[in-house]
């Protein structure tokens, strides 16, 4: 950190002490020690003396004790040789400004009396009393409980001015928007930002969140003492406990100081002394920044920033997670809706499913390359078409975040399908570039546009993912070119997160993850997903669980150490075993990751595909669900899936992802893919380049065209020919039962 700032900051605090040494003691000499001194209507004391400290401040006697110990916690000034850290220093300098500008306030009660307007809640605007000064313990109580329960994110101390008052009323409105209360004090440019407010016609006061604490930088106190208070009142934290106290601050009250205009000593005392709590400056002009990271969550200090971006910089900076708890959409939304069909009869426009190119795309973004909440749609949109018509569609979501990794794109990309489908009257199927949107005249009636997948990706995002972004910037493209070139960079991605994957193997790693999503519909079942066997919903492979478990390790992706390999040709492994045995509510005791025919996995209704055995052509068929005809095992998947889902370990049958086919491991312990003779013709098509490329890796280049398919036959008798005049190699096989 800077010298520089460490010299102004310890010199200010010099300042304030030397100040309020001399205001005590006239105050001593005019009104004697017995004078009470105190905060009006609160129970306190001087808060912030008495929370960090315990001494008990009642009258200007006792005021001694607490000036002397501020006057202990000044450092050395720094010298010209000094090699110092600065940090701490620092801190002890700031809050010894802190504890003597509290003194300084406090005695300004028993000389202006009228100054401040105790236990007021709006101030008396039209009769220039404008500053509250602290706030009572009503107000505390009813405002307090808002930082607790979240109601409220956290507050921004503002001190100075804005250089015009229109930036100043654009600053204060982005923080109402976000509930972010704004405390002012100090004053710039010879007014105040509470004068600026009230220039522009804005209401000011608790119930607006716009407080105006008093004209100087030792108003700061009242913000302090208002965030220790709620400390120990909602916090349990008991005086003197200085350490629990401002952790809790650092971890509780997201508060930070906004410094606007040219920082002088004293102010960058009361910087130093916010530190303390974890609270950073981010200011707008050019100052000496303290960027290293320690007290605070990241940067203490921060420069040069500019109008624009002060609120969503400072929310960056202190880590706060503002919550959107509306969904500012013209529809109702809810999980209630997520099933919800739009049929031919009732759609206006659709995206996607065959008739148009409909494609998603999540990517990670620097900070300052992306503006949070903006949303745009280029190129037409739903008001711009008639009904029955199609569009094409790419969604671009770009996400930015301290705590965001790109490991966590597919994890919020696939949560569009979701987020989407929860909107009343639109309906959303599949993911990545075979995406399908339909949107209902009743929703365009209400008003519905393309926007508002934005509005609903925005939203959405920061309430589940909160925790990890901090922006979230939508793009909407319904251009056909747009939406081509989209398409194109999106199926690289696509490609390179699955080559990431296809790399890796099951004996390289010493963690597997289970899945316990559809337990709420299969209490039984048990998905652990390995490299190289992925999810049976296709939802989640290796890579992605491990990115879900570092995004909410509480949830359904846990780490599952396999432990000693109890079979390597079936894959039983013992950690495995002992984990289904326990996750499963010992209803299933082991299983294999490699078979079909002996103890497969578990099995619920949201596999993408199921095999099961076909004795009398030696080999397997697999059926997915968009098939809906029938198969040589003689039942349909919806028959399958009912017979053996519900968390069933059954043997000759599995569920399986459609990725899963073409894995190394796929049924390995009964001989591979080799043994697949049978599939929908849809299914084999769409993986038919990696069912070519798995082949070659076989020695079967040509396997793909020697998979029967329903225009050969839906029963073993049909195929049977075909798998011999094709020289099938699960003919030649040992018996895949005995």
């Amino acid at each position: 950190m800077s010298k520089l700032v460490a010299f102004a900051a310890i010199q200010g605090a010099y300042n304030i002490v030397a100040k309020a040494e001399g205001k005590l003691k006239r105050a001593l000499e005019t009104y004697g020690g017995t004078q009470k001194l105190e905060f009006p209507n609160t129970a306190y004391y001087l808060p912030i003396i008495y929370s960090l400290t315990g001494i008990k401040v009642t009258d200007l006697e006792s005021a001694l004790k607490p000036m002397e110990f501020a006057r202990k916690l000044l450092p050395p000034h720094i010298k010209k040789d000094c090699h110092l850290p600065y940090l701490g220093p620092l801190l002890d300098a700031g809050m010894a400004a802190i504890f003597a500008e509290e003194i300084m306030e406090a005695i300004r009660y028993i000389e202006d009396p009228d100054f401040y307007q105790p236990g007021v809640e709006d101030p008396d605007v039209e009769n220039g009393k404008i500053w509250l000064g602290a706030a009572d313990d009503t107000i505390m109580r009813k405002r307090g409980v808002e930082f607790v329960d979240g109601t409220a994110p956290g507050f921004a101390a503002i001190v100075g001015a804005a250089p015009e008052s229109k930036i100043a009323k654009k600053i204060a409105e982005e923080y109402q928007l976000k509930s972010i209360y704004v405390f002012m004090c100090a004053n710039q440019y010879g007014t105040t930002f509470a004068e600026q407010l009230i220039e522009e016609g804005v209401q000011i006061g608790w119930n607006t969140r716009l407080v105006p604490f008093g004209p100087d930088i030792s108003a700061a106190v009242f913000a302090l003492g208002f965030a220790n208070r709620a400390g120990m009142a909602f916090g349990g934290i008991q005086p003197g406990d200085y350490k629990k106290q401002l952790k809790y601050q650092k971890d509780r009250v997201f508060a930070f100081i906004n410094a606007l205009g040219d920082v002088n000593a004293e102010w960058a005392a009361n910087a130093a002394g916010a530190i303390n709590w974890g609270f950073p400056t981010i200011a707008d002009t050019d100052i000496p920044e303290v960027l290293p990271t320690g007290v605070c969550t990241y940067e203490h200090v921060v420069a040069n920033v500019s109008y624009d971006e002060l609120t969503q910089k400072s929310i960056e900076v202190r880590g706060l997670k503002v919550t959107i708890t509306k969904i500012d959409i013209p529809l109702a939304y809810g999980p209630a809706f997520e099933g919800e069909r739009v049929r031919k009869d009732d759609l206006y426009v659709e995206m996607g499913g065959g008739k148009s190119q409909c494609t998603e795309l999540c990517k990670m973004a620097e900070m300052n390359e992306i503006e949070d909440g903006k949303i745009e749609v280029i190129g037409p949109d739903i008001g711009d078409v008639k009904e029955g018509d199609k569009l094409p569609l790419g969604i671009f979501v770009q996400v930015a975040g301290r705590k965001m990794q790109p490991d966590f794109e597919p994890i919020l990309e696939r949560q569009i399908h979701h987020l989407i489908n929860y909107a009343q009257g639109i309906m959303h199927i599949g993911q990545r570039d075979i995406a399908w949107i339909r949107v209902s005249k009743q929703a365009v009636e209400k008003g519905f546009t393309l926007k508002d997948i934005g509005t609903i990706l925005h939203a959405k995002f920061h309430q589940d993912f909160g925790n990890i972004l901090d922006k979230v910037q939508v793009t909407l493209y319904t251009k056909p070119e747009d939406v081509e070139e989209l398409t194109k960079r999106a199926r690289e991605e696509y490609r390179m997160r699955d080559d990431r994957v296809e790399k890796m193997t099951d004996e390289g790693v010493d963690t597997f993850y289970s899945c316990t999503l559809c337990q709420s519909f299969a209490p039984t079942h048990v998905c652990v997903i390995s490299p190289e066997r992925t999810g049976l919903c296709g939802a989640y492979n290796w890579m992605d669980c491990k990115a879900s478990y570092e995004i909410n390790p509480t949830g359904p992706n846990q780490p599952v150490e396999k432990g000693e390999v109890i079979d390597p040709k079936l894959g039983q492994f013992k950690g495995v075993n002992e984990f289904v045995y326990k996750a499963s509510r010992q209803a299933i005791e082991y299983y294999n990751f490699y078979s079909v025919v002996h103890a497969p996995m578990t099995t619920c209704g949201c596999c993408e595909c199921i095999c099961a055995v076909l004795p009398g052509c030696n080999g397997v068929m697999t059926v997915h669900r968009d098939y809906t005809g029938e198969t040589p095992v003689g039942m349909k998947f919806t028959t399958l899936a009912g017979m053996i889902g519900g968390g069933q370990s059954t043997p000759g049958f599995v569920g399986h992802s459609k990725y899963n086919i073409t894995q190394r491991k796929f049924i390995a312990g009964d001989g591979g893919l080799l043994r697949m003779v049978w599939m929908p013709k849809s299914l084999k098509e769409e993986i038919r380049e990696r069912l070519i490329k798995r082949g070659e890796e076989l020695g079967v280049p040509d396997l793909v065209d020697r998979i029967a398919d329903e225009t050969v036959g839906t029963t073993e008798e049909e195929i049977l020919p075909f798998l011999k005049e094709k020289d099938h190699p699960a003919l030649k096989m040992e018996p895949i039962v005995e």
